[in-house]
């Protein structure tokens, strides 16, 4: 099932050497191919690789969507970070992500996808400052803490500073100014961020693309969940506790590379924004007691659910916001994959999360490997594969969503984050649950 040799857009002898190592150890030859096809898959379909002036350049598409998001293209190649030391030419792919990711912050810090060249596309006519380069703008808070996470995890990976030059720094700064920008409260011209698309009206955001009012919590607002959907209101939790998090490793990376100002800055905002979340976004509910809630708005207001596209509430100790034994998020995992979120999907194929994205029918597999991926039970994880491998449809590959009835509905064959992120649960377990994998 893995794309032929010579189709492949990147080879990584580590990265083969893994399959090689973990495909055996996979009791069940069906989840073996899955693993052999979806560990590489970004590697194998989505990279393009180049070098200029001895500085390397990888841009890295979605899949079936010729753009590349930052949230999208630093979650694809985040399962390859433990092999850069071994492989050089993977570390050079992985630096050319992060130079990439730098100059497209640099060119619009509140956009989300961009092309290879500096063109106007798809999203020409969205009312909002389009810039040539820009594939969409929709102003997504995960965009950029994706962005810092990658960075501090290539240099504690393949401790390597090279990607860190006067470039990365001023996006790094730029960043910064933004998220001040947007932790302010809604009195119009505070932000320069505005967005509107006539074409579909879900897209758009309120009161003339300013978005709905919230009040100063010290949170950060944003206008898109990491599902490229609208927000209900105005501050993402799961978004904003995966930036503090990623802001306090940035210090530490920061203050390594000797700026301490920025270090300072970057801690500092990591701790508002903490203690905001402690403040403003724990909520409690009737039958799970005191939880996260999915977004607020800082008059009180909060929405009670979860979204299977990370960050979500499912995802926070993936991201290190906290522990998996945390008795906060033990209730929220709880409420999450309960009917108690509106969001939970129940049907004769399986059961998880599903997204406004897809509509009620469908569940997302996403939801599934991240309920593994937080899961301290080894009943719980085998269900999980067992679901996984009982909705690929026969194609071996994880899918964007599919049918809660019927698996062979699916939406999305070429997904690589969902692919990628298979093969780092497989490569996980087999670290540190190789028991689970000799089952069939």
């Amino acid at each position: 099932m893995r794309t032929p040799p010579s189709q492949r857009c990147f080879r990584s002898a580590a990265v083969d050497d893994a399959i090689a190592q973990i495909k055996p150890a996979i009791a069940d030859p069906e989840l073996a191919s899955m693993f052999e096809a979806c560990f590489p898959n970004t590697l194998d379909t989505t990279v393009t690789f180049s070098e200029e002036d001895g500085a390397p350049d990888t841009f890295v598409i979605t899949g079936d969507i010729a753009a590349m998001w930052l949230r999208d293209s630093s979650a694809q190649v985040w399962p390859y970070l433990p092999l850069a030391k071994r492989d050089e030419a993977l570390r050079k792919l992985l630096e050319g992500v992060i130079r990439r990711q730098t100059r497209c912050v640099l060119l619009d810090p509140y956009a989300n996808a961009f092309y290879r060249e500096p063109v106007l596309g798809q999203h020409r006519e969205d009312i909002t400052e389009m810039r040539p380069g820009v594939h969409e703008r929709k102003w997504e808070l995960d965009s950029l803490a994706y962005y810092l996470r990658l960075s501090h995890g290539y240099w504690k990976a393949a401790g390597d500073c090279r990607p860190f030059d006067g470039e990365w720094r001023k996006a790094v700064a730029r960043l910064l100014e933004v998220l001040r920008v947007e932790q302010s409260g809604s009195a119009e011209g505070v932000s320069p961020y505005t967005f509107m698309r006539l074409c579909k009206n879900g897209d758009a955001m309120a009161n003339g693309g300013n978005g709905d009012p919230r009040r100063r919590t010290g949170l950060v607002r944003c206008g898109y969940r990491p599902s490229d959907d609208l927000t209900k209101l105005p501050f993402l939790v799961p978004a904003n506790a995966m930036m503090s998090t990623a802001l306090s490793q940035t210090a530490e990376l920061l203050a390594a590379l000797d700026l301490p100002d920025l270090a300072a800055e970057a801690g500092k905002l990591a701790a508002e924004i903490a203690a905001a979340l402690e403040r403003h976004a724990i909520a409690e509910h009737p039958e799970h007691g005191k939880i996260w809630a999915y977004e607020v708005d800082g008059f009180g207001g909060q929405y009670l659910m979860d979204d299977p596209n990370v960050p979500s509430l499912l995802a926070l100790p993936y991201l290190g916001f906290c522990a998996k034994d945390d008795p906060l998020y033990r209730r929220t995992r709880a409420f999450c994959l309960s009917r108690s979120n509106p969001y939970f999907i129940e049907g004769k194929a399986g059961r998880g999360i599903g997204s406004i994205h897809t509509g009620l029918r469908s569940i997302w597999p996403m939801s599934i490997l991240m309920c593994a991926l937080t899961s301290e039970e080894d009943a719980e994880i085998l269900d999980c594969l067992r679901l996984l491998k009982a909705t690929h449809a026969g194609t071996g590959f994880i899918h964007e969503s599919f049918d809660k009835d019927d698996p062979a509905r699916f939406s999305r064959s070429w997904f690589a984050w969902a692919n990628t992120l298979f093969g780092e649960l497989i490569m996980g377990l087999h670290a540190t649950r190789p028991h689970l994998l000799q089952k069939r």
